[in-house]
């Protein structure tokens, strides 16, 4: 196990009813906000009502700003950060899921920056410092709610990249499973690939000896498959949603991911995905993790058995390793296909002809990943495996 910090400073507000504290907790910031949210399902369903009104009672002084896609864009961004500046914001609120959160991240950063805000994503700058922001999630997926992650897509340069700062991360994030009864079953389904796939990136490791967090990270996997089945068939079972979503925060809050070298190639070869063809990211990462596991699994072959036969129940069959990580590839593939989700690049509509181009923007700054490393023809390589 490797030395390390763990420093996760956001206040958790979880449960039924925990978006009452939102006034008082935005208080100890700030009495003007940013309200930043999505394509406007928070107005359909009620959630944007019931904010406004926590925040209007508590003389909370609100500037709107809606609108945010799915992979949220550098435009976007943009204009966040001007009505940031004329209207003198000190707090953003991000009502939402990954997609608004990593915008207020952006934002945030932008408002402070004299430069570029794309400077922090594609020259690797150093974030200082930030506006505070808060987090009403209704979208279980990311884990962006707790991180200090943010990724953003330049749509001219066809980029999709993250970037994170401690400075990034929410002061708080109020969570109640209730907002998220109303989310359609692919979102859904798309949020809890996505949160598996963050467990994942930190399970493969090269690293020994780091058996605690294994044993959580299965705990959690597991977890997770169990009750996804349930939000799916039954979207208001309360008690599956609650697992969903406190499972999708654990999974990205850092906490997994102590003492160990993650790996993080998955999500780079799907951002160029996601960037190019706006794909869901979820889906993107369905496609891409059994592709990328099969052309890695040679590296290190008993991390990847022991990750299907403790997290899928495929019987080990030492004798015949390749066998037993074929069972659990499939298995893998017959449960993102369960819930919804696309499992090839065919199924997706997309085509190979821009396997090249997305490899060669993978992998601009050089290789990707450390449980092996990839450079561009390793890349059109799981490409080319995912395509059916």
């Amino acid at each position: 196990m490797r030395n390390f910090i763990f420093d996760n400073s956001t206040r958790v507000i979880f449960g039924k009813d925990s978006e009452r504290q939102l006034g008082t907790e935005i208080k100890k910031y700030s009495e003007k906000v940013m309200l930043h949210y999505g394509g406007g399902s928070i107005k359909k369903n009620g959630i944007y009502e019931k904010v406004v009104k926590i925040l209007e009672e508590k003389g909370i002084e609100i500037i709107e700003f809606g609108g945010v896609k799915p992979n949220p864009n550098l435009k976007t961004i943009y204009e966040g950060i001007k009505i940031c500046r004329e209207n003198d914001i000190d707090f953003i609120l991000a009502v939402g899921g990954g997609s608004a959160i990593d915008s207020a991240k952006a934002i945030a950063a932008g408002v402070k920056y004299e430069g570029d805000v794309w400077d922090f994503y594609e020259k690797h700058l150093p974030i200082k410092e930030a506006l505070p922001l808060g987090v009403v999630l209704t979208i279980p997926a990311a884990g962006s709610e707790t991180s200090t992650a943010t990724v953003i897509t330049n749509e001219e340069k066809n980029l999709k990249i993250g970037t994170g700062s401690l400075v990034l991360r929410p002061k708080f994030a109020i969570m109640n499973p209730e907002f998220t009864f109303t989310l359609p079953p692919y979102q859904t389904a798309a949020g809890i690939v996505d949160m598996m796939a963050h467990i994942m990136e930190r399970y493969f490791t090269r690293d020994r000896n780091v058996d605690f967090t294994d044993k959580v990270s299965e705990a959690a996997l597991k977890s997770i498959i169990k009750n996804a089945a349930k939000v799916i068939d039954s979207p208001e079972d309360y008690d599956a949603r609650a697992e969903i979503m406190w499972a999708g925060t654990m999974a990205h809050n850092d906490i997994l991911g102590v003492g160990r070298q993650s790996d993080w190639a998955t999500h780079a070869i799907e951002h160029q995905l996601s960037a190019l063809y706006d794909l869901t990211h979820g889906a993107g990462l369905a496609i891409m993790f059994p592709a990328w596991i099969t052309y890695v699994k040679d590296e290190y072959i008993e991390k990847i058995m022991q990750f299907f036969h403790n997290v899928f129940d495929v019987e080990a069959e030492f004798e015949y390793p390749e066998k037993m990580v074929e069972e659990g590839i499939k298995r893998l593939k017959a449960f993102y296909k369960s819930i919804g989700m696309p499992t090839n690049l065919e199924e997706a509509g997309i085509t190979d002809d821009r396997f090249i181009e997305m490899a060669k923007l993978c992998t601009r700054n050089g290789t990707v990943g450390s449980f092996r490393k990839l450079d561009e023809e390793d890349v059109i390589e799981i490409y080319k495996l995912a395509r059916k």
